[in-house]
């Protein structure tokens, strides 16, 4: 099963994007990165549809998809890797992450997600998803191997 994670926004060298890179490289295959970004300004309500737009664009064709959102369902480690084997287990081929921007999710992807994930209920920087998605998806499918990475 092919991760990709699709983001608005463009992340810069520095800490945030080294933790990103870090359990990236440990996930075989490795997570798959789409960044996108509309720089046009424009009211949030059409930011927020744009963006939709362009990660729905950016979609593998077929992919499940997750949308990460502060209102989803959050998961102990050992539940999210449930999901990912229950996911792997039924035969998806690709699957998808996908982070809005700041001003949130259209209702264009909200209506496409087949789940929607929630980190907690604190709002995390964007740019830091990345590397806590990365590391949780390193962690699920460690559990899932019986990887000694997640200790309860």
């Amino acid at each position: 099963m092919r991760c990709h994670l699709i983001a608005v926004g463009r992340a810069k060298p520095g800490p945030v994007r080294q933790i990103f890179d870090l359990y990236q490289a440990r996930l075989s295959p490795p997570l798959i990165l789409t960044e996108i970004e509309d720089r046009r300004p424009l009211p949030e309500a059409l930011r927020r549809e744009r963006e939709a737009e362009l990660l729905l664009d950016a979609l593998p064709r077929g992919a499940l998809l997750v949308i990460l959102d502060e209102q989803g369902e959050a998961l102990t480690s050992p539940g999210f890797a449930e999901h990912l084997g229950h996911w792997r287990d039924r035969g998806t081929a690709d699957l998808a992450f996908a982070i809005g921007g700041a001003a949130g999710h259209g209702s264009a992807i909200r209506a496409r997600a087949d789940f929607t994930l929630s980190l907690g209920p604190m709002t995390w920087p964007h740019l830091l998803v990345r590397g806590m998605l990365a590391e949780q998806l390193y962690r699920g499918f460690s559990i899932l191997a019986g990887h000694p990475y997640h200790r309860e």
